[in-house]
C-alpha cells in the first residue's frame, strides 16, 4: 500500500486530509510538526509527503529542504499561505505540487493520483508497454496492434495509455475527465465517453485482444 504522510499543525485540516485519502485506499500518517517527522524518518519513509508551511518550530519549507538532501520522494504544499513568493519558493526547494488553502480535498487526492502516474513505471526496459498484441510506445506516443499503426488523437493516446498503465482497475468518467483534461477544464463527462468510443472502435478494428469495458454507472477500465 502507498504510505503518504501529512504534516500540518492544525488538527481538523490532518484529519480531512487523511480521511479523503484513506478512501482511495492510500495509508496515510499524520504529523503535527517537523521535529515528529524527521523523528519518524529514522526509522522508516513515506512514498509521499504532504506539507504545510507554517509549522510550529521548524517551518514546512526547511524541511522540504532537508528532506530534499537525502530522499528524491514526492513532496506537495497546501498551505495558507499562497502568495506567488512562497509557492515559487516551495517550488525551488523540490516541491512537486502546491496547493492553496482554503483547498478542496477532492482537487488533492486528484493531484496526489497525478503525481504517482506520472511517476508509475509504466515501460520496460525495451520502453514498451505489451498487453497481449497491443505494444505501446510511452515516448513515441505510438501503439501498435497486431503489427500495425492505430491513429490516435493526443487525448485518445493519454487516456488509452491511463487505462492500459493498468489493466483492469476501473476510472471513473470523473477521474478520466479531470487526469487528462485537466483540473480546470469546464466540459461534460459526455467527452469521456466520445473518446472511449473513438478508442474501442479503432482497436477493435485492428483486432485487438484486450477488450476497452464499461463499468455500467461508473466509468471504465481495460481488460486483458
Amino acid at each position: 500500500m502507498t504510505d503518504i504522510w501529512v504534516v500540518d499543525d492544525e488538527e481538523n485540516i490532518r484529519n480531512l486530509i487523511k480521511r479523503y485519502l484513506e478512501k482511495e485506499d492510500f495509508n496515510v500518517r499524520t504529523f503535527a510538526s517537523a521535529e515528529a517527522v524527521e523523528s519518524a524518518l529514522i526509522g522508516s519513509t513515506p512514498d509521499m509527503f504532504i506539507l504545510d508551511i507554517m509549522l510550529p518550530g521548524s517551518d514546512g519549507l526547511s524541511l522540504c529542504r532537508r528532506i530534499r538532501e537525502n530522499y528524491d520522494l514526492p513532496i506537495i504544499f497546501v498551505s495558507a499561505r499562497g502568495e506567488e513568493f512562497d509557492r515559487v519558493l516551495g517550488l525551488e526547494l523540490g516541491a512537486d505540487d502546491y496547493l492553496a488553502k482554503p483547498f478542496s480535498p477532492r482537487e488533492l487526492v486528484i493531484r496526489v493520483k497525478t503525481i504517482f502516474r506520472r511517476l508509475q513505471p509504466i515501460e520496460d526496459a525495451a520502453n514498451t508497454l505489451t498487453l497481449k498484441n497491443i505494444s505501446i510506445y510511452p515516448k513515441q506516443r505510438k501503439v501498435i496492434i497486431n503489427g500495425g499503426d492505430v491513429s490516435f488523437t493526443s487525448k485518445e493516446f493519454d487516456l488509452f495509455l491511463l487505462l492500459a498503465s493498468s489493466p483492469g482497475r476501473p476510472y471513473s468518467r470523473e477521474m478520466l475527465l479531470e487526469i487528462i483534461w485537466g483540473y480546470d477544464y469546464e466540459g461534460e463527462e459526455r467527452a469521456v465517453d466520445d473518446t472511449v468510443k473513438r478508442i474501442r472502435k479503432k482497436i477493435r478494428e485492428k483486432g485487438a485482444l484486450p477488450e476497452l469495458s464499461t463499468v455500467w454507472g461508473y466509468g471504465y477500465r481495460l481488460d486483458v
